[in-house]
């Protein structure tokens, strides 16, 4: 088995009385892109957030990069980069002005050079003076990932990256994706989009804060209970309506019983 660039059990996140995260186990192995799936409000981006030192987690324990998620979050967050589901970069700065910007956050040697490389690895050189502000959702998806490779992480953790974006840019992205995971780095990816799950390597499903399927694509699918060359689509509905019956709250399901 290949070394693990994420290695987590037991992870859990409290608000209140709510359990978010509830006992979630994931190990991804580097170099490997693993698609992150669930319903909205499933628990996806709470756990990214954990894994990447902004959340200290309520229970669990693991590491990331080799470093402990509770001890070491500031460690991590220096070994890893994170794109939301928001643009967060400066919109009344330049493209290159940005990634200034954000190298100097890094403390990032020979920033200028650090910059150019991200420029031309995403292919934002000819655009590098236009104001982020002025980009169009393709364009400002190039920039936040610029930013979050400008480091030079050995983990990506990508929240919904692809939102809102034409299927021209998410095929583009998704090639670039697939040319840093040759280069060795690590990508844990959420996503709504089938298309974009069957091109990640694995896949872990999550809902109501639980894990309820890993593995490739034929494994989901024998997990759901399904015959082989069901779709995901299909897959992932078994799976939600299964998650309803067994774990979602009360009025949920009653909701449900309703609309049957």
């Amino acid at each position: 088995m290949s070394e693990l660039a994420i290695d987590v059990r037991g992870l859990t996140k409290r608000y209140g009385g709510r359990t978010v995260v509830d006992h979630v186990d994931l190990q991804v192995g580097a170099g490997r892109i693993c698609g992150f799936l669930g319903p909205n409000g499933s628990g996806k981006t709470t756990t990214i957030r954990m894994l990447c030192g902004l959340l200290k987690p309520d229970d669990g324990e693991g590491t990331c990069l080799g470093l402990d998620v509770i001890r070491q979050a500031r460690e991590i967050k220096l070994q890893a980069g994170y794109m939301t589901q928001k643009f967060g970069w400066y919109e009344d700065l330049s493209i290159r002005e940005n990634l200034e910007f954000i190298a100097r956050l890094f403390q990032v040697p020979q920033r200028a050079a650090a910059v150019d490389q991200a420029l031309q690895r995403l292919g934002l050189v000819e655009r590098q003076g236009q104001l982020a502000g002025a980009l169009s959702g393709g364009w400002k998806q190039r920039l936040a990932l610029a930013g979050c490779l400008i480091h030079d992480p050995k983990l990506l953790l990508l929240d919904e990256p692809t939102a809102g974006v034409d299927p021209k840019a998410r095929r583009e992205f998704w090639d670039q994706i697939h040319r840093l995971a040759d280069e060795g780095i690590t990508v844990l990816v959420s996503t709504h989009y089938m298309d974009e799950a069957a091109r990640c390597h694995e896949l872990v499903y999550i809902a109501y804060g639980k894990v309820l399927a890993r593995g490739t694509e034929p494994q989901i699918v024998a997990q759901a209970g399904l015959p082989a060359g069901s779709s995901l689509e299909e897959t992932f509905i078994k799976l939600i309506e299964g998650a309803q019956d067994n774990f979602a709250p009360a009025g949920d399901r009653h909701r449900k019983e309703k609309a049957a």
